[in-house]
């Protein structure tokens, strides 16, 4: 064969190898985009519910925190069994049976009334949603080879982001315009009304998603052989552990340890900022609903270009490690600027920009090297572990801020979080994780 005969076939078969992951691109995607919206929305929208919520039940700050925190202790309970159910019984199935019981709880939480109901259905909601994030994350990696999978991944996650561009503005429409219909409150029709989204996609994704490649009756052999061999390829290449051993990997702890930095930040400002921007002048619900939405829309655009950047050059720790910092300058800026609304929203503009943009790359490191039942158990451990900041940073910050009256010295501690985060990333063997 010629070289030019040669050269055509191989751009032949890239142009049919991209053309086929588009297509599965285009079938998986936009539902588990949608579900990450809904999920996302329905753990988070608390933080639009304590701009009333508080005043109303006569719930302090730090109540605020612990309920909004203890969500992850449910979470990690359940997190690994709920992951190991899914691989042997398949995502169709357990992410939607996920999807339909947080919807409840999370439509329930209307009704809570004194801070010990607050707490159990704040619980309740995490042990029902233990299992969507990794289960997906995992579900990837049945489809997708790594080379692929920051940008997927990335994608996948601006969910984060468009959860906060609709769901601010939405929250706060909610709050602003129906307080006194049919005798419930702003904060309790939000609660209701965002909790209807979750069922009904649940529904939609027993209908809709396949498990595995050969279940997809929407791709030809040709195609399902070509995804095949790309994944095999990839996991022969894989530390195959044993169970036991992938809980004495120390880089799955690692991992674990890194993204606990991360979430920190994470929560810190998804629960904050809408009390974090009241405090700077601005106090109809609706105008802090449309603020919200500014960082989020930003971020959105970073999460998708930061991990083409990161596929293209096959390089994953910089990657993460830069937007840490940047995250961390965003958060210590946000502190000098807390009382001028424009200069404090470009700050957490900047936070959070830098804070989401780690999230899809990071998970971009340990599904470099785990594979099979390990991948299971290592990807839903180290969400667990590090979603445990769910539980700290909130709880953290409410107490920080009735002991000084101020969201600064909170700021200041997820600062340095993500810095930790950012330095240990660097940590990582490149020649592992860059693939």
């Amino acid at each position: 064969m010629s070289y030019q005969a040669g050269a055509a076939a191989n751009g032949a078969r890239a142009s049919f190898e991209d053309a086929t992951y588009g297509k599965v691109t285009w079938r998986l995607l936009p539902l588990l985009f949608l579900c990450y919206v809904a999920s996302y929305l329905d753990r988070v929208n608390v933080g639009f519910a304590k701009l009333q919520m508080l005043q109303d039940l006569k719930f302090s700050d730090t109540v605020y925190g612990l309920g909004a925190g203890i969500f992850f202790l449910g979470y990690f309970v359940f997190e690994v069994p709920s992951n190991m159910i899914l691989h042997k019984v398949g995502a169709r199935l357990w992410i939607a049976r996920i999807m339909i019981t947080w919807g409840i709880i999370s439509g329930a939480m209307a009704y809570v009334t004194t801070p010990e109901m607050f707490y159990i259905m704040r619980f309740l909601l995490g042990v029902a949603e233990a299992g969507f994030f990794p289960g997906v994350i995992l579900y990837l990696t049945y489809w997708y080879p790594a080379a692929r999978r920051g940008k997927i991944t990335a994608l996948f996650m601006t969910g984060i982001a468009l959860s906060g561009v609709i769901g601010g503005p939405l929250s706060g429409w909610i709050m602003h315009a129906m307080p006194g219909v049919w005798g419930h409150t702003g904060w309790q029709w939000m609660f209701i009304l965002e909790a209807i989204p979750s069922l009904i996609l649940g529904v939609m994704v027993i209908l809709y998603m396949k498990d595995r490649i050969r279940d997809a009756d929407w791709l030809s052999e040709e195609e399902k052989r070509l995804l095949e061999t790309n994944i095999s390829h990839e996991e022969s290449q894989k530390e195959h552990l044993s169970l036991g051993a992938m809980f004495a990997n120390g880089r799955v702890w690692l991992g674990a340890l890194i993204y606990f930095c991360f979430v920190m930040g994470l929560y810190g400002v998804s629960f904050w900022l809408p009390t974090i921007i009241k405090a700077t002048g601005v106090s109809d619900p609706l105008n802090v609903g449309l603020l919200t939405a500014i960082p989020y829309a930003f971020a959105a655009a970073a999460m998708v270009l930061i991990g083409r950047s990161a596929d293209a050059r096959h390089e994953r720790r910089w990657h993460v490690a830069i937007p840490a910092f940047i995250g961390c300058i965003g958060l210590l800026l946000s502190t000098q600027y807390g009382h001028n609304t424009t200069l404090a929203m470009a700050s957490l503009t900047l936070a959070s920009v830098g804070i989401l943009t780690t999230l899809p790359l990071f998970w971009s490191l340990p599904t470099a090297f785990l594979s099979g039942t390990a991948a299971a158990a290592g990807i839903a451990l180290i969400n667990s572990l590090g979603n445990l900041a769910g539980f700290v940073s909130p709880f953290l910050v409410g107490w920080l801020k009735d002991a000084t009256q101020s969201t600064n010295a909170g700021m200041y501690v997820l600062a340095a979080s993500l810095v930790i985060g950012g330095l240990l990333t660097l940590t990582l063997p490149a020649k592992l994780v860059n693939r």
